[in-house]
């Protein structure tokens, strides 16, 4: 039996510049953290010889690999030529369709273990690179680059995306005494909607490959995602919150799909009660409202979301990992 890992993301700035549209363009870049919620799979030989055994939100038992309907499963399960006989199981922490990379965390978790499986340890790049050709190449999902490498690498990172395709992941040095501000002053709310993002990525392709204004608002929030590594680094976390505030009023005049009016007020609402910035985490239209606000006004802040489920946030440092192998 194999239990594989990989953690969720939250990303601060430059969401968005790490699909080929705009980085073939433009040098993108992301600062973004890897957090303490994770996507697990199990491996385990099949009872059945010849049968596939699947279970996710539903329960799949095939002969082969055209017949298996989840594609990710399908397509990796075929990447790494696993024959019948296998069961695997696929569980996380926090639901799908939330923003915060669960499609990437699951494929970095599933890819870490199908490695395992053929007795193979690769790089951590490795497995967010083959994650990436998986999801991408292969599926032709409209998504970018950041979730695989955040869930693969872990940590606070600053991940840019060269114009050839190369990437490269930057581990923020912070101080401990930082790190624990950091973590202690930033919250996370589900505003009690899922939603696929592929609309909203499709959406914003298409914006970026035909409107010029949209790629220099999309540059100003890849500086800004260089400027609030330098304010982490000088450990002014107060200027790093108003900067996060600055790149949600960025990334909201890219598409009105991105917003909508219940978040727009329960942004406001959290802003009158003393949080000092935010920002809605993936593509938009739902999910996590990320938050930061120092302690003194989180009670506040909590009250003024009380119909909110508040999720708390650490960060994870590790990445994917195999955490069980026998």
């Amino acid at each position: 039996m194999i239990v594989s890992c990989a953690p969720f993301r939250v990303s601060f700035a430059g969401g968005g510049s790490d699909i080929a549209a705009f980085y073939r363009k433009r040098r993108g870049a992301v600062l973004s953290c890897a957090i303490a919620k994770y996507s697990f799979i199990v491996l385990h030989p099949s009872f059945s010889a010849t049968k596939y055994h699947l279970k996710y939100a539903r329960a799949e038992l095939v002969d082969r690999l055209d017949e298996i309907q989840h594609p990710i499963l399908r397509e990796a399960l075929r990447m790494h030529g696993i024959d019948p006989g296998i069961e695997i199981v696929s569980i996380a922490d926090i639901p799908r369709g939330t923003g915060l990379g669960s499609s990437s965390s699951f494929s970095v978790a599933l890819v870490n273990a199908l490695y395992a499986h053929r007795g193979i340890r690769v790089p951590k790049e490795r497995l967010a690179q083959d994650a990436c050709v998986l999801e991408i190449d292969r599926l032709g999902e409209p998504i970018g680059k950041q979730d695989q490498y955040a869930a693969a690498c872990g940590g606070m990172n600053l991940i840019a995306f060269e114009p050839h395709g190369a990437v490269t992941v930057e581990p923020l040095r912070l101080a401990p005494a930082t790190l624990a501000a950091l973590e202690g002053n930033l919250m996370l709310f589900f505003t009690g909607s899922q939603r696929d993002a592929r609309p909203f990525l499709a959406h914003q392709v298409a914006a970026i490959e035909s409107d010029e204004a949209v790629v220099s608002r999309m540059q100003k929030m890849v500086d800004l995602a260089y400027e609030m590594r330098d304010l982490l680094l000088a450990d002014d976390l107060d200027a790093f919150g108003l900067a996060l505030h600055r790149g949600w009023e960025l990334k909201r005049g890219i598409s009105a799909q991105i917003s909508t009016s219940l978040i727009d007020e329960l942004y406001g609402r959290a802003l009158a009660a003393g949080a000092l910035g935010g920002k809605l985490a993936g593509a938009g239209g739902g999910g996590f409202l990320l938050l930061y606000c120092p302690k003194p006004a989180q009670a506040r802040v909590r009250g003024a979301l009380d119909a909110l489920q508040c999720v708390e946030l650490r960060f994870d440092w590790e990445g994917a990992r195999i955490a069980f192998s026998q």
